[in-house]
């Protein structure tokens, strides 16, 4: 007996392997999977599939042939960014987008990150932040970061974090391109409990900023905090996003709906 999702019996004029990469083309032009999503890797497609180590191969090469995919060696293939202008797409309310970090996600996209560290100081007193009526505390020492985000030099993200230095020793040590998200949960054993974020707008006005604009602009304002195990805030974080380059979504999920993991606010 064939396993569920077989793409037995299949058009005689067809491989098997040119079959699978249109249904999973399909997605992504569908919008099920989305840029910088991660394909199912070989492994995965023999699995569900039941189809040969071969097919699985021919399958992701040609949808990277295509142009709608990338392989990043030793990760896997993700989706391109395709969208007109390129637009980015951002996901709120997802851990698995929020674990893998700004700079991997611009490349799993196709994108040329770059990274320009205005700040990076140490605050001996706290700071503080009011996110969906609620208020986080992270008590000094605070690691204080500043930075630019850039992709294909275009400058896209103004992002300031702060990051608890009793939680996380050292941490100012790092490169400021890591997945933050990824540091706390790996290096420092913490048990990320939740993640608070609010989405505002806002009008950036030329000379005003650090993007270079040259016309009143919108921009997104994300608030945003990290709370792991015991009510312990990790990270506060503000960010604007250009406006015309950025669409988001948001996941919701029924069983973190009384808990209001993420939501957005006009």
């Amino acid at each position: 007996m064939e396993k569920k999702g077989a793409i037995e019996p299949l058009a005689t004029d067809k491989a098997k392997f040119i079959a699978l990469s249109e249904l999973i083309i399909e997605k992504i032009k569908t919008g099920e999977l989305q840029p910088g999503d991660q394909i199912p890797s070989e492994n995965e497609l023999i699995k569900t599939f039941n189809i040969s180590n071969t097919t699985a191969r021919k399958t992701l090469l040609e949808i990277e042939s295509k142009g709608w995919a990338r392989r990043i060696k030793g990760k896997g293939t993700y989706v391109l960014n395709r969208t007109e202008d390129h637009h980015l797409l951002r996901t709120l309310g997802s851990i698995y987008a929020t674990r893998r970090g700004f700079h991997d996600s611009l490349i799993a996209e196709g994108f040329t990150p770059r990274n320009i560290v205005l700040e990076k100081t140490i605050l001996q007193d706290g700071i503080s932040s009011e996110i969906n009526g609620r208020h986080f505390i992270i008590d000094g020492p605070v690691m204080k970061l500043h930075q630019l985000r850039y992709a294909d030099e275009l400058l896209i993200k103004d992002e300031v974090k702060y990051i608890s230095l009793t939680l996380c020793p050292k941490i100012n040590r790092l490169p400021t391109e890591i997945s933050y998200f990824k540091v706390y949960e790996v290096n420092y054993r913490l048990k990320i409990s939740e993640v608070q974020q609010t989405l505002g707008v806002t009008i950036l006005e030329p000379n005003t900023t650090n993007f270079e604009l040259s016309k009143p602009t919108p921009a997104f304002v994300l608030d945003s905090a990290v709370v792991c195990t015991g009510d312990k805030v990790v990270e506060i974080e503000q960010s604007y996003y250009h406006g015309d380059k950025y669409k988001f979504a948001v996941i919701a999920n029924p069983d973190l709906a009384q808990r209001s993991s993420s939501s957005i606010t006009s």
